[in-house]
């Protein structure tokens, strides 16, 4: 499935929570990121839980994680 990439969205905030070593926790902001609202899980539906669930997944996935330097 092809999911919206879009900064900010669901999928590419699972992907950033994965590379900056946060928990599975859905979320996405309604524009840009930091800059807009931020959606929480309750108020998310289950289109857009996938689409988070894919990304963090997908940077499961690939393995890459931010070099925090004292690792």
């Amino acid at each position: 499935m092809k999911y919206d990439e879009r900064h900010g969205g669901p999928f590419d905030r699972g992907s950033a929570d994965f590379w900056y070593g946060r928990g599975h926790k859905p979320h996405y902001y309604s524009g840009d990121t930091y800059k807009s609202d931020r959606v929480e899980r309750e108020d998310m539906t289950p289109e857009e839980l996938d689409a988070y669930s894919a990304g963090y997944r997908a940077a499961e996935k690939d393995g890459a994680k931010k070099d925090w330097g004292y690792e």
